[in-house]
């Protein structure tokens, strides 16, 4: 019985900064994990310039792909080059308009920063509110860390997500404000994860039996992780493979790394295992 497709994902990481190596990406290796963790599957991540056109036609092209779930990553804040929800109003064809709801939690995240004296003024001025200037049709996120809301934008078959590019802000408004979203959209999703540990460190030894597991095992993803020569003689092959219903997730992977195990045996090469389950992360 084949197992039910994951729910596609992309993510588009915004800021010069990124390009520039001044600040290094966290956010896509945590989105990733946390979609991975829920069955679904990150087909691609990019990083993109502070460039409105560039962020327009990227989104564009998503949705035209109809991804299920596209996240991206910054340029929510009250600066000039802060450009990604004006980008994604371009890209989706929708008006950019003043968001009530939004400029709100704008006025009240800032009230509260400056009740506890971490700001020395509160309310709105008008680079607060260009925050709640967002794509027409789409939903305000609470934002429980920082001041920038985040926002939820159903265009055709595509839900994108935009977030803050602070860490501690995009982990707590997907943990804190998405929880029911990404309940519904992933469902008891989960991974099952493998890992052996083989006493070689030459892949090209490994490869004619590499590749008879896989082509036996398509819905089992199987990668040997290289280390550098010149250190331990030993490298791990992963099995990971993601699904709805974590016995079914387990048993393919089990076959697939016994059948390994027997391969690498006949080979004559030593190996173990670590082994777990990735369960969500939340």
């Amino acid at each position: 019985m084949l197992m039910a497709e994951p729910v596609i994902v992309e993510i588009l990481c915004v800021g010069n900064e990124l390009l520039r190596g001044e600040i290094q990406d966290t956010n896509s290796n945590w989105i990733c994990r946390l979609v991975n963790s829920h069955g679904g599957q990150v087909a691609r991540a990019t990083m993109l310039p502070d460039t409105e056109e560039e962020i327009a036609a990227a989104i564009r092209s998503a949705i035209k792909r109809r991804v299920g779930v596209l996240f991206t990553s910054g340029g929510l804040g009250p600066t000039d080059d802060d450009l990604t929800l004006a980008a994604v109003a371009k890209g989706a064809g929708v008006a950019l308009e003043l968001n009530i709801t939004a400029r709100e939690m704008v006025r009240e995240r800032y009230n509260d920063f400056f009740a506890r004296g971490v700001l020395a003024q509160g309310g709105l001025n008008p680079f607060r509110e260009k925050m709640a200037w967002l794509p027409a049709g789409s939903q305000p996120l609470h934002n429980p860390v920082g001041t920038a809301p985040g926002v939820l934008l159903r265009q055709e078959a595509t839900t994108i997500i935009c977030l803050p590019g602070v860490p501690p802000e995009l982990e707590a408004i997907i943990t804190h404000t998405l929880t029911v979203f990404i309940s519904d959209t992933f469902g008891k999703g989960c991974s099952f994860q493998r890992t052996l540990t083989v006493r070689c460190n030459d892949e090209s030894l490994m490869v004619p039996a590499l590749g008879r597991v896989v082509s036996l095992h398509p819905q089992v993803y199987i990668k040997s992780l290289a280390r550098a020569l010149g250190e331990i003689a030993e490298l791990d092959i992963l099995f990971t493979t993601t699904g709805k219903e974590e016995g079914k997730c387990r048993a393919l992977v089990n076959k697939a790394v016994k059948e390994l195990q027997k391969e690498l045996t006949a080979l004559g090469i030593s190996h173990w295992e670590k082994n777990g389950t990735r369960k969500p992360d939340q």
